[in-house]
Order: C-alpha cells, then structure tokens, then sequence
C-alpha cells in the first residue's frame, strides 16, 4: 500500500493553538495499527498535538503486544495488514462474551466493499472510514468514540450511585450550620475546592464527611467529571484492590472476564475513599503509587492505566496514631495530609442541631409525603440537650423516625430527652402518653404488638391506602394485606 494515496490535507490538521488552553483530548490515547509508516506518521502529529496519549503498531501481532501492555481508549486499525487481517483481529477483540478490548475501534482502508462494511460493523467496529480521507473525518470519529468513553464512564458511576445509596437523603448538598466550627470549615471548602490537592476529611463518623466532600468537587474545576464514593471498609479486603483498580481475566478465582475499577470511572473527577484507615496493607501500596504516578495497574496485568483524578480521603480513626502502630503506611499518610479537614462533632455545634432539624423535616416531609412536624422550644431543648453519638446521621434518622410516628419521640434519647419530653406531655395534657408508652413505661409490649401498632398507625396516616403504606413501610403490598388478615383488619 501506498501512502500517498491515504489522506487528504485538512484546514483542520492543526489545532487552534490557544495560549495557555489545555489540550481537548488530554487523558485519552489512542493505538494506530497501519502498515504504513506515512500514514502513523501523520496521525501522531494530528493527535498529539490534540493531547492524545498515541501509540502505534504495523501488524494486528504488534498491536496485540501493545494493547496486552497498555490501556487505550480507542483503536485506529487499518484493514489490509500483513499477517492477521484487521477484520480478523477486530473479532477477536469484540469477541461476544468476553470482548478483549472494551473501547471503540475505528476501521480504515484504501480497498473496501459494501461487503467488508457490513462484515465490519457486524464484528463491533465504531466506525468505518475510506482511504484517502480528510483529517476532520478523522478527528470527528474520535471524538464521537471519547463521547461515547465519557459517557460509558458516567453512566456507570450513576447506576452504582443509585444502587448503592439505599438512603436518596444521603445526596443533599450543602453545608447546614452557622455555628463557629461550621463557619470555619465552609470558608476552608471554598479555598481549598479549586486546587488539585489531596485532601484528608477527619470527624467522627456521621458527621457529613461525604458532604464535605461533594462539597470540594462541586466547587472544583472538575464539577462536570464524575464523583465516585468508595467506602474501604465496606468491601471485603481480598476484592478491595479490584474493585479499586480494576482486574484482568483469569487474575484470581471468580474472575472471568476483564473489568475495569473504580479509578478508571472517576477519570477527569473525584474519587472519595471512606474509611481510608480500613485499607488492607497490599492496597495501601497501589494507592500511593497512583498519587505519586498518576497511573493504575488493574490485578493481574502487567499494563498501567493514567488516570486523571482528584483523591480526597477521610477517616473516623486517628490515622498518626494508626501510623504509629504500624497497621498504616507512613509515606501514604504523609502524601495524603496535604490539606486536611477536620468536622467538629454535632455535640460541639449545638446551634446547628435547630437549623438541621428543619432542613431534615422539610426534605422527608416531601419525600415521604407526611404532614410537617412543629419543633417547639420544648422539643428543640431536648434535642439540644442530647449529645448525639451518631452526630448528624443519628439525627437524620430520628428525624425521619419522628415524621412516620407523627410525633417527636424524645423518649427513645435518653436522660435529658425523657425527662423532658414528660414535662411536655403533662403540658399539653398528655400529647406525649404515646411516645412514653414506645419508651417502657409500664407493661412491655411484645414485638409482635408492637408491629401491629406501628403498621396500623401507618394505615391510618395513610388513610387506609395500602400502597402508600407499604412503601411507607417498605413492605409489599401483598405482605401488608397478609398480615392485615392474619389480624382481621380490613382497612
């Protein structure tokens, strides 16, 4: 094959050069596979000068060494090669089941018939281009195929988002509070949110480090890219390292086809490692390598992956302590405290408990679809008075609690709530007998009691609508109706 043939000079050859403008496809890479040294030649000028990670092979052989070694998001690969065929590797690659290359793969050639088109849609090609042609036909391929990426990319990490997150409350934005601590922490957010840095978030648990942290990216420059949410401790420690980086087929037990981890989806955003103290030592390393590299090698392969991504981390332990004892890494400590936040406990910002409680009671009032509940000086000083172990979480949840109950049951935290909560019910004349009651006062119901009531409260609430009380319940309706006959009520 000749190369004079294979393109056609293009206005659009040179990128508009912009002073200080960062590259369009900076992150992406692509592999060319062409005999043609011309035609390799002139596409690394093209796409280097866009930012591409390039690449290139002169045999489906060659290519195949490559794409073992390295990660591409998207393969240039001619037709006519000596050797395998591009048709015949773009089958291997795509094969059904277990496809060897995941990206796209656009197909080119000087010597094509309605035939070998069609053969090659059908074998997974992205796109099909004759020989000789213009750069812009090119460069509009490849940016349709890092679309195509970005939004495989998202996609992902919002299916896992919703799957994940059982609690839809868990995604309120925002920092609620005027207290000092909170004044403090917002002010810092807004400094620290546009630098690239890794940050550390320390607070006890529940407290709202996720928060902070969505916080931090939203405010970034990387607000548009994807923000991924891992929590350590939640994934058992023999998979944390897959799930993180990703693994090759056949790299341990279980693991039958390639999949790429969590690293790979957060390109170009945030990734928030949760309980970051849980890691197990084996993934400590490949963790700090990916801060100090800026690349990722899945489980079992010998290629690196470059990833764009933000880390911030955050913990419920004393991490230098953790660091002292030997079960955490020193150097990935010292490369993670660049900046750190630290979120005081809701028992320390006493004046947000208020201001939390009724922006908690005007979210799941709407979501839950129950009449609002009035925090009065009675209510809002006993809440005030407890020290909340669960801090903002714990608080949340009894919101939510309260609102289904109809009732604010102080009783349930402890001292000060209880005692208060009985000045307020003889105040009002024994509003508060039932929450008294939930609390033990007198004959302990048995659990079998207490469902009935609680499911015929709902029932009521509802008006006797048994859908409304089964999602309520998050019971099936089928459930619901069954143990309404069990007791002989026919709402």
């Amino acid at each position: 094959m000749t190369a004079d043939t294979s393109l056609v000079a293009s206005p659009l050859a040179q990128p508009p050069a912009v002073a200080g403008a960062p590259a369009p496809w900076a992150g992406y890479s692509v592999l060319v596979v062409d005999d043609e040294e011309g035609m390799r030649a002139f596409l690394q000028r093209a796409l280097t000068a866009r930012g591409c990670t390039f690449a290139a092979a002169g045999s489906a052989e060659e290519g195949m060494a490559r794409v073992a070694r390295q990660h591409f998001d998207v393969l240039i690969l001619d037709v006519s090669l000596p050797g395998k065929s591009g048709i015949e590797w773009l089958k291997e690659l795509k094969a059904p089941g277990n496809p060897a290359f995941a990206g796209d793969v656009i197909l080119i050639t000087a010597f094509a018939d309605m035939e070998t088109a069609i053969d090659a849609l059908r074998a997974g090609a992205a796109d099909f281009i004759l020989k000789p042609f213009r750069l812009d036909q090119m460069v509009n391929a490849l940016r349709r195929s890092f679309e195509r990426t970005r939004l495989a990319r998202e996609n992902f990490v919002l299916r896992r988002e919703l799957r994940e997150r059982a609690d839809v409350s868990d995604a309120l934005d925002g920092m609620i509070g005027t207290s000092a601590a909170m004044r403090e922490l917002t002010a810092l957010i807004h400094r620290v949110a546009p630098l690239p840095s890794t940050v550390l978030i320390q607070g006890e648990s529940g407290v709202g480090k996720e928060v902070a942290a969505r916080a931090l990216h939203n405010l970034s420059p990387r607000a548009s890219g994807p923000f991924v949410p891992v929590n350590c401790g939640a994934i058992a420690a023999d998979l944390i390292e897959s799930e993180l980086f990703g693994h090759v087929k056949g790299a341990f037990t279980g693991a039958k086809d390639n999949r790429n981890g969590l690293f790979y989806y957060a390109h170009g955003g945030t990734i928030f490692l949760d309980e970051i103290g849980e890691l197990p030592p084996a993934a400590q390393t490949k963790l700090l390598r990916v801060l100090e590299e800026r690349m990722v090698r899945p489980v079992g392969s010998e290629r690196e992956l470059p990833v764009d991504v933000r880390v911030i981390a955050a913990t419920n332990q004393d991490l230098a302590a953790e660091v002292n004892a030997g079960r955490f890494r020193a150097d990935l400590f010292y490369r993670l405290e660049v900046l750190t936040l630290n979120i005081a406990p809701l028992r320390n910002r006493v004046s947000d408990i208020r201001l939390l409680t009724e922006h908690f009671l005007a979210y799941y009032t709407l979501q839950l679809g129950l009449p609002r509940l009035d925090v009065t000086p009675a209510v809002a000083e006993a809440l005030e008075a407890y020290p909340w172990p669960g801090n903002v979480r714990e608080l949340k949840n009894f919101v939510q609690r309260s609102l289904i109950l109809g009732a604010f049951p102080l009783n349930t935290l402890g001292g000060a709530g209880h005692a208060l909560q009985r000045g307020a019910a003889a105040a009002a004349g024994g509003a508060g007998e039932q929450e008294v009651a939930l609390a033990g006062d007198g004959p302990v119901p048995t659990l079998a009691e207490v469902e009935k009531r609680h499911i015929l409260a709902v029932l009521e609430r509802c008006a006797g609508n048994k859908s409304q009380a089964a999602r309520l319940l998050e019971v099936s309706r089928k459930t619901l109706e069954r143990k309404c006959a069990a007791w002989g009520v026919w709402p």
